[in-house]
Order: C-alpha cells, then structure tokens, then sequence
C-alpha cells in the first residue's frame, strides 16, 4: 500500500513538472520544446503500458493524417507511424534482450507467409530502380508487420482486448464518417465533392469507402457480442446506420461491389461450398473469359453509362462502362502500364514502392485519358495484385497471394471449428473473414495496404486469428487431459 501511494506522488511530481517545463517554453516562445515532454510520457506509457498504446492505435488510425502535402512530399502519417515505429523498436528490443514473442507465434503459417513475402520485397528492394524508395517502403512495412503480427497476439490472448481493439476502430471511423457527413451535406452530398470531403482524414473517395465497406462486418460483430444493454445495442445499430450511409455517399463503386462481393463469400462460407467446386467454378470462369474476350469487349463498348449522376443503379451500371468513362479507362491505362512493367522486369519487378516514378514511361498513346499524365505522377496501379505484380515481379505476386490465401484458409477453418458455445466468436472470425473479403475484393480495383488505414485491420484480423488458434488449441488439449 504504501508502496502503491509512492509510485503516484512519483506520477503527480512527473506532471507538474513537465506541466511546469511546457509553461516555461511557451512563454520562451520555444513552442517546439513543448513537444518533449509528450514524447516523455508517450515513451513511459510505450514501455509500461504498451497495451494502452496499442488500443488508442486502433481508436487513431482511422484519423491519421498525411502530413505528405505539408512536407514537400514526407509521406508519413501522424500521429499513428511514428508510434508504430516505436513499438516496432520496443518489440525488436524486448525480443534481443530476453525472448518474449512465443513460440506458437513465430511457427504460425501466417506469420511464416508474411516472412516469406517481406523476404521478397527485400530481395526486390536490393535489385530495384531506386533502392531508397524500395527500402523506405520495406521500412514501412515493417513497422506495421511486425506489432501488429508479433505483439498484438499476445494482447488478443485476452479475448476483451480483441473487442476494444475492434469497438475502437469502428469508433475512430465513425468519426471520421460523422466529419465527412456533415461536411458533405454543406455541398448538398454532391458527387464531385464527395470526392474530397473527407479530406484531411482520407486522401479521397476511394480509401474512404474502402475502409468504411471493411468496418460495417466489424460493427456487425460489436452488435451480436452485446446482448445485455439496451442502450448499447441503440449506439450500435446508430454506428451501422452511420456506416451505411457513409458508404453510400462515398459514392465509391468498387466498395459497393466489395460489399455484394462479400454477402458472396458469406453465402460460400454458410453452405459449406467445398474448395473443389469454388476452383472449378472460378477456372471454368476464367476460361470462358478468356475464350470469348472479344464479345465481352464489345458488350462493354456499348455500355455509355457514365458515373456523373448521383443515381445508384446508374453508377453501378457505369463500373462496366470502359468506353467514355475516364476513371475507368485510366484505370486500365494502369493495369497496361504495370503489365508491361511486369514484362520488362518479370522475376523481382522494379522494386516496391516504384510504380509511380516508373509507369508514365510504359504509357501507350491508345491508352492515354483526358486525366492522364505525362509525368506518370497520379499515384499507383489501381491494383493490389497488379502492384504487387510490376513492383516486385512473379516471386512478390505468388509470396503476397500465398500470405492473402494463408490468412482466408486460417480464418475460415477456425470459424467451422468454432461450436457453439463459442457463439460470439464464430461471429468475429465469420464477421473478420467478410471485412478481409471486402478488402481484397475491393483491392482488385485500388491498393492502399502501403498505409495504416488499411495495413492495421488487415494485419489485426490476422492477430486475432493467430490468438483465437492458440486458445482452441489450449482448450483442446486441456479437455484432453
């Protein structure tokens, strides 16, 4: 007790003297020495109650800003990367100094798979077209793989932690949404404007509603796992409202295909589909795709829908229209420009993180938009998987589709070995696997893992995958014994 009362005089002496250090600078008008004391608390906090740090990552994420245009072009996200780079440090450090990442951790399949793809990217990075980016990029990727795959299934081990983690990254959108709502409604939700409304939380439209389409299974799961409070179950359907809503006003068709995409999957998952018929389905598709390209190119040709009008049915008719629509014939302006990097650079690509500093020079005059540039300067290639593909060649594809492939398999197989007195279990691993589904759906079209926005759920749904195993496995061998 007494001990106890020592160690928060401590704490009350700590404040009032960095209380009383900050008041000192800002009337030295040394503003920027107010941030030291903070950054003394955030790395007190980091080592003693890194739990605490973790769980307001998840609530901060979707409110990260990109200071890139602040900068001139520091792509760093704030205040979220700084602080994944810390816990990346502390980790590493924790793990030279005394071995505390367990063994079940390390063996996972699915941290053996992310291994195995960071390994390519670094082999990618050694032979690339600028080494600093491609590096830079590993860096990143890091930062985010390895808290998030080594630390946070430790914290899921209490399964309390997984629904503050998910309740807090459902909260940290919502707001985001409430913001762009409101914001958006002072422009009478007008499509063009729903293109940067959401702006400084989001680049644009389409991250937006990519990660708004990811968190409405989340808040499904929040929804089923309280049955109790009434008052509760109001603010959760109140957040699922307000998700839903947000994504029809993002105005973002590749998220809402991702959605009916995933109500897809769910249907898969519910009637058991073996894994034969999917593969043959899915080859029997490609086949016939191939076969009759030309009459399926032409089909397209005579769809003239455009997606300048608001009206729903029209925008998701126009996804098809690869005629006069300018986002979509970029699009493929993209997809030719990383194949043909693929082509040039086939084995380990032109190194991560390049795409944008390579592809105007692969553009074809047929190709080129009324938004293209000559300077190749708009950014990436609109494809996860075409990224992957043209940044770190055939090896980067199959290592990233064999991580994406190992986490489905892993999430879907706990969520049949789950009874039912798991009940809400089954509905998180079911609920994760369907935002999972949005993403890579929706990855098809566009590719944000190379920020926190998108990296922290996916790589968090893989912790709580990796945590829930481990605990099954437990079980098992104690109802065993």
């Amino acid at each position: 007790m007494i001990e106890q009362f020592k160690n928060q005089i401590w704490v009350v002496i700590s404040l009032l003297i960095f209380l009383g250090a900050s008041i000192f600078f800002i009337w030295q008008d040394l503003y920027w020495l107010c941030l030291f004391p903070i950054v003394l608390i955030g790395i007190y906090t980091a080592i003693y109650h890194t739990k605490v740090i973790f769980l307001g990552l998840a609530f901060l994420t979707p409110l990260s800003v990109n200071i890139e245009e602040f900068t001139n072009g520091l792509g760093l996200f704030l205040p979220t990367e700084p602080l994944f780079f810390g816990l990346m440090l502390l980790t590493l450090f924790f793990e030279l100094r005394k071995r505390t990442v367990p063994q079940y951790i390390i063996n996972h399949p699915i941290v053996i798979s992310a291994c195995f793809y960071l390994l390519i990217v670094f082999l990618s990075s050694i032979v690339s077209s600028n080494p600093i980016v491609s590096f830079k990029f590993l860096l990143a990727k890091l930062w985010y793989f390895i808290p998030m795959l080594l630390l946070a299934p430790v914290f899921f081990q209490d399964r309390k932690t997984i629904y503050w983690f998910v309740f807090l990254f459902v909260l940290g959108t919502v707001f985001a949404c409430v913001f762009t709502l409101v914001h958006h409604s002072l422009y009478n939700f007008g499509e063009k404007e729903g293109h940067w409304v959401m702006y400084p939380f989001f680049k644009d439209h389409t991250i937006y509603g990519a990660i708004v389409a990811l968190t409405i299974p989340w808040s499904i799961f929040l929804f089923y796992s309280k049955n109790t409070n009434p008052l509760e179950k109001v603010f959760l359907v109140f957040i699922l409202i307000v998700l839903i809503v947000a994504l029809f006003f993002s105005y973002t068709r590749a998220a809402w295909l991702s959605v009916a995409g995933s109500l897809v999957i769910y249907l898969v998952i519910y009637l058991k589909v073996r894994l034969s018929y999917i593969v043959l389905a899915s080859s029997i598709f490609l086949i016939a795709l191939f076969t009759f390209w030309d009459q399926v190119e032409m089909e397209l040709a005579r769809n003239q829908e455009v997606h300048t009008t608001e009206e729903f049915g029209t925008r998701l008719q126009s996804a098809a229209n690869v005629t006069t629509d300018a986002s979509n014939l970029e699009r493929i302006n993209r997809w030719a420009c990383a194949i043909a990097m693929f082509k040039e650079r086939p084995l380990l690509g032109f190194g991560p993180g390049t795409y944008q500093f390579e592809y105007a020079q692969f553009q074809e005059p047929e190709n080129l938009t009324i938004i293209s540039t000559n300077f190749g300067d708009l950014g990436n290639a609109h494809s996860e998987y075409l990224s992957a593909l043209s940044e770190t060649g055939v090896f980067g594809l199959i290592s990233f589709l064999f991580f994406v492939i190992i986490v489905f398999y892993t999430g879907i197989s706990l969520y049949y070995k789950s009874g039912p007195e798991n009940n809400k279990i089954k509905i998180l691993l079911l609920m994760s696997v369907l935002s999972l589904s949005t993403y890579f759906i929706h990855a098809f079209l566009n590719n944000y893992l190379d920020t926190d926005k998108a990296s922290i759920p996916i790589l968090g749904i893989c912790a709580v995958f990796i945590a829930v195993e481990h605990q099954q496995r437990s079980n098992q061998k104690t109802n065993a014994r």
